[in-house]
């Protein structure tokens, strides 16, 4: 009974999900959004075509491996040392300050007490890494310098969501040894580096170099699922985030030469599992609450997308970039991001938050991610209409010189 729910789940999806997008195409509409609405409509705050949850739940897990494992494989540790910066800086300052507003907002403004209020920053600070690395891969935006901001701050929040999770005792007051549970932490991601590096650099080239030469596509195939999920996995065991396992394990099988082929071969199965993640984020908006609560909705979301554009902006402002680049950066990661979901369950069992703050996080939550491809495929004109306004030489012009674009047959200054 349980195999003909899961394919009766599959057949829902997939079918609805086929007019959606092909609606959604015809309208030249960005598709992360078609599958929000997909799920949105075959949920049970909707038409109910689907009731187990838990199965989209397995299945979004599967597609968010997937997309990250691919993004890693598109992204080298070379290019991430390149970008190191960002990372450490970019993101301390990005989380640091976002949590410090959204206390100070919420203290001073609302009494809400400290621990909540800094439980609640938390879930402020994350960004989407599924949606806005899926959207600026499918523009070739990666590569750009918004597109490597965006990159470098979206893998500290992946690596700060553990610490955060472990905190959340500790705001509740059930815990008091955090000290120690961090520093276990740290040698659990030193370990997990450190068998990622060992199979990069001596295990993943010599086995895909055998496969390759018995000429299997299929060996091959399995081969690089076999390493993604094993890194994946370990991460996960260690108590770390399944999408950092994930992206780890595609940056080492980048480090080898067969990096394009494989990823070839994993491509079409990403966008298939990927779509079950966005779709289980739709199947959690309760449609009468929102009827019920839109004008504090809105104007939450509104507050928030300025909130976090305005602290990226002054974060990649104090980085060196122009205001073009800087303010384009905040557009694309002002949204809630999908381990603040992992996280907002964690706060109620610990009764940081009750179930009606929940459900006002899930709906912002959604509207945000929603809004989020428009942005990135609007940000160049939205940006160049705020560039317009009177501001400092400093801040349009930037603090350093970046590097010259890579365009084939022409080299132009990148301050765009």
């Amino acid at each position: 009974m349980h195999e003909i729910e899961f394919l009766k789940v599959v057949v829902i999806i997939f079918g609805l999900a086929s007019l959606v997008i092909f609606i959604f195409n015809k309208l030249k509409l960005p598709s992360v959004i078609g599958f929000l609405l997909t799920g949105i409509i075959a949920g049970p705050y909707a038409l109910g075509l689907i009731s187990d949850i838990a199965i989209i739940d397995i299945l979004a897990e599967i597609g968010v491996i997937l997309l990250l494992f691919i993004i890693g494989m598109d992204f080298s540790i070379k290019k991430l040392i390149k970008i190191k910066n960002i990372v450490i800086i970019g993101g301390v300052m990005q989380v640091g300050i976002t949590i410090l507003v959204v206390v100070g907002i919420l203290h001073f403004f609302t009494h809400v007490p400290y621990n909540q209020a800094v439980f609640i920053g938390f879930l402020v600070a994350l960004s989407s890494t599924a949606i806005i690395l899926k959207v600026l891969q499918e523009n070739d935006q990666v590569e750009s310098h918004h597109g490597k901001i965006s990159l470098g701050i979206l893998i500290f929040q992946d690596l700060i969501i553990v610490p955060m999770m472990l905190f959340v005792p500790f705001l509740s007051g059930e815990s008091t040894n955090i000290g120690s549970e961090l520093l276990l932490m740290l040698g659990k991601t030193v370990a997990l580096l450190g068998v990622t590096f060992v199979l990069a650099r001596w295990v993943i080239q010599y086995v895909l170099h055998k496969i390759a030469v018995s000429n299997s596509q299929e060996l091959f195939l399995i081969a690089i699922i076999v390493f993604g999920f094993t890194i994946a996995s370990f991460s996960a065991w260690l108590g770390i985030s399944l999408a950092l396992g994930a992206f780890l394990a595609g940056m080492a099988i980048s480090e080898s030469s067969y990096s394009y082929q494989a990823i070839g071969n994993i491509a079409p199965f990403r966008d298939v599992f990927a779509s079950f993640f966005f779709v289980s984020i739709g199947l959690l908006l309760d449609l009468s609450f929102f009827a019920s609560h839109w004008v504090t909705i809105i104007a939450i979301t509104i507050i928030l997308i300025a909130l976090k554009a305005i602290v990226i902006g002054f974060v990649s402002t104090v980085l060196g970039y122009p205001f073009r680049i800087a303010f384009r950066s905040g557009l694309i990661l002002a949204q809630i991001g999908e381990f603040s979901f992992v996280l907002a369950k964690i706060g109620m069992s610990n009764n940081l938050i009750d179930n009606y703050f929940y459900q006002i996080f899930l709906a912002v939550a959604i509207l945000s991610m929603s809004v989020t491809p428009i942005f990135i495929l609007f940000s160049k004109p939205i940006t160049t209409f705020f560039a317009k306004l009177p501001m400092p030489k400093a801040v349009r012009e930037g603090l350093k010189e970046l590097p010259k674009a890579k365009i084939p047959g022409i080299s132009v200054p990148s301050r765009m």
